[in-house]
């Protein structure tokens, strides 16, 4: 795996030296884009939208529009911001990781010690394990600044991107229902969410999906289709919530794949 951030985790004040690598891959196939006349691959240009002429990469910066002019950032600008958040991920309190509701979880990279840092990584891990806790930080990642959770996952320490407040939207300007659930209605669909509960088990869940739009590929490159399958969502006739949960309970129904 290739590193995509190098500095350290700041513990007190210990520094852990530190590499991130993705903790996630794709699962998804690689598409390309074709022109439907001869299957030719679409390629992007980077074009100057004064001249049309194709701008290299070695030529292009990034400005910011202040006022309708462009002052152009250079990598010393972007470090001059906060140059310590560029090297190191300081730990600042640390906290239960269930406070963190899943809507501020962002991308999740695992954090390999240098040679010089394994002891002090395996005490960090291994503490965070014994105390049953995350350390909460920030960093600076492409020149944007990154809030995030340190934790233990089995040998490895965790960073986990999570999002500001602020870019969470608020549900506002959705139309969402005020009215109140009615109590036996809330008691039956407690049921059957109790009826349904297991224990989690990411293994049991596979991109099912992917795998069978591979095989469609592979028939289609020899000649073989399938009639596509004609799928319509039924809406329920009855508005009667009760019938409808009490019809729940009693299907011994089959769980996601």
């Amino acid at each position: 795996m290739k590193a995509i951030w190098t500095g350290a985790i700041g513990f007190g004040l210990v520094n852990i030296p530190i590499k991130l690598y993705s903790a996630v891959q794709a699962s998804d196939i690689d598409l390309d884009m074709l022109d439907k006349k001869d299957h030719a691959n679409i390629k992007f240009k980077r074009v100057n939208e004064r001249t049309g002429k194709e701008v290299p990469w070695a030529n292009i910066v990034k400005g910011y529009n202040l006022n309708d002019k462009y002052v152009v950032l250079d990598d010393e600008d972007f470090a001059r911001a906060a140059p310590e958040k560029t090297k190191i991920i300081e730990i600042t309190e640390f906290i239960m990781e269930d406070e963190v509701d899943s809507i501020y979880y962002e991308m999740p990279y695992y954090a390999a010690p240098e040679k010089s840092g394994s002891m002090a990584y395996a005490l960090l891990r291994d503490a965070l394990k014994k105390a049953g806790k995350a350390g909460l930080g920030s960093f600076v990642l492409r020149s944007k600044e990154n809030l995030c959770l340190i934790k233990a996952a089995d040998d490895a320490i965790v960073i986990n991107r999570i999002r500001f407040a602020e870019e969470i939207r608020k549900p506002t300007e959705l139309n969402l229902p005020a009215a109140s659930s009615k109590p036996a209605e809330m008691k039956m669909a407690t049921e059957l969410i109790n009826q349904l509960t297991t224990k989690f088990d990411i293994e049991k869940y596979k991109d099912t999906y992917t795998e069978k739009l591979i095989k469609i590929i592979k028939d289609k490159s020899k000649g073989k289709l399938k009639a596509v399958p004609q799928m319509k969502v039924v809406h329920s006739k009855t508005t009667d919530l009760m019938s409808q949960l009490k019809a729940s309970l009693g299907t011994n129904r089959k769980k996601a794949s």
